[in-house]
């Protein structure tokens, strides 16, 4: 499973460095090797979720920005809510963590 981690990681970073030299940088980032190393921190959080049997990688959306990573989506309790903030905060990379992870509400 680790390799299976690296590889995915090493595959978004070239994807990334194949893709993102054409496109513009947007918002308040500077240069293209910080959007890069923002796709990196991205790509590492969604694999490490993906690894998490607590964490439903599908139902949470992962954003950086300038390394701060924000966390939005649906989780099923307050303990996979925080679970996801603990696996981002873990990230290489990641300066910060936002969670504005929604805690959905129990259907009768």
């Amino acid at each position: 499973m680790r390799s299976n981690l690296m590889l995915a990681t090493a595959f978004s970073a070239l994807a990334a460095l194949t893709v993102l030299p054409g496109c513009a940088v947007t918002r308040d980032q500077s240069t293209v090797g910080e959007y890069i190393d923002d796709a990196t921190v991205t790509a590492s959080v969604k694999a490490k979720f993906i690894e998490s049997k607590a964490v439903d990688a599908a139902a949470i959306s992962v954003e950086t920005l300038n390394g701060e990573v924000m966390l939005s989506g649906f989780a099923k309790d307050a303990t996979e809510k925080a679970e996801a903030e603990r696996i981002a905060r873990g990230v290489k990379g990641a300066k910060s963590v936002k969670n504005a992870i929604q805690i959905r509400a129990k259907q009768s």
